[in-house]
């Protein structure tokens, strides 16, 4: 589920709305080692609690308080989900006029690969060049400092995203994805061992 994509400069990093913080860090991270001039945030309200801000307000928040300066924020703030984060997105740099046409995409570990997807097919710009990464950290790592989701619950998404990852492109919403047999294989025995909880 993760690409493993090499960064590159690109003319922005784009963070996607998700309810992992570290994102945000990642973000500010490939920021200020120059990968690009621009970081544009997208997330609407919540799921959690965040005190009246949208995900795209405390994401911006996190990524100032590490150094990226305001004025290079571009905040998208009604998406409720990755279909939204792009297409929101697209029409906000249109109406302010940004011709950007490489992004450097930033989610969660597991979403990578669905971020990668869905942007494929819903960015209206065919030609725009896009790489994919999220925090450098392994899963045993992720579960462990993971302050939102017990080992389980983080299993049962993943379980249910590459479910996602297999059915969306038969509903128009992402790029069909080449899935390894062994990968196939350990997603049907975890489903086998009662890993439902977020199958479609």
């Amino acid at each position: 589920m993760q690409m493993h994509q090499t960064p590159q400069k690109c003319d922005a990093i784009f963070l996607l709305g998700n309810r992992d913080d570290r994102t945000a860090v990642r973000a500010a991270e490939l920021f200020n080692e120059g990968y690009a001039n621009w970081l544009i945030i997208s997330g609407g309200s919540a799921r959690l609690d965040y005190g009246g801000i949208t995900e795209a307000e405390r994401f911006a928040r996190i990524a100032e308080a590490r150094g990226v300066p305001r004025r290079r924020m571009i905040l998208e703030e009604r998406a409720a989900n990755t279909g939204q984060n792009i297409t929101f997105v697209y029409e906000l740099l249109r109406e302010q006029g940004h011709d950007f046409t490489s992004f450097l995409l930033v989610q969660k570990p597991y979403m990578e690969r669905r971020a990668f997807a869905t942007f494929k097919k819903q960015w209206p710009n065919p030609g725009a060049t896009i790489i994919v990464t999220s925090p450098q950290i392994d899963f045993e790592e992720y579960v462990d400092y993971n302050d939102l989701n017990d080992k389980e619950t983080i299993i049962n998404v993943m379980v249910g995203d590459l479910q996602r990852i297999i059915e969306y492109p038969k509903q128009g919403l992402q790029i069909p994805q080449d899935i390894p047999d062994d990968v196939m294989n350990a997603w049907q025995t975890l489903v086998d061992a009662g890993y439902k909880k977020r199958l479609m």
